[in-house]
């Protein structure tokens, strides 16, 4: 099955000059865990809710005072939409992330793939992902 098959299209994203709080508002308001991070048109990263918890708010940072690009992730992993979805569960268990970036050959983004998305076409590369990044040692 390609990624495109699989992934969820419709992604909402942030601006990088957004709130810690807002994102976490956004992120509960539309029950994910994720949201793209773009200025414009130019994708700069992904925030996550990991990345509220840990580089915020565990740090005792005020979330209503900063702002996402300062815990936002820019290196971010991504896969193309006509990929086999098995090639990039490898990629999720190689990078030990949950969601992928989904980018047309031309470079824009067009969806995300998550573990959800994963798990309706094989339980097993989900279950595989899954335990590659789970956040304690196995």
């Amino acid at each position: 099955m390609l990624v495109r098959e699989a992934m969820s299209s419709k992604v909402e994203t942030i601006a990088p000059g957004a709130t810690v709080q807002e994102c976490a508002r956004m992120m509960d308001r539309l029950g994910i865990g994720a949201l793209p991070v773009y200025e414009g048109t130019k994708f700069l990263g992904v925030v996550t809710d990991r990345d509220v918890c840990c580089r915020a708010i565990a740090n005792g940072r005020d979330p209503a005072a900063m702002t996402v690009k300062e815990i936002m992730s820019s290196d971010v992993a991504s896969c193309f939409d006509d990929q086999d979805c098995v090639d990039a569960a490898h990629l999720m268990e190689e990078k030990h992330v949950r969601r992928l970036p989904v980018l047309s050959r031309k470079g824009t983004m067009v969806g995300v793939l998550s573990v959800d998305d994963l798990a309706r076409c094989s339980h097993t590369l989900a279950g595989e992902v899954l335990e590659a990044a789970a956040p304690w040692p196995h």
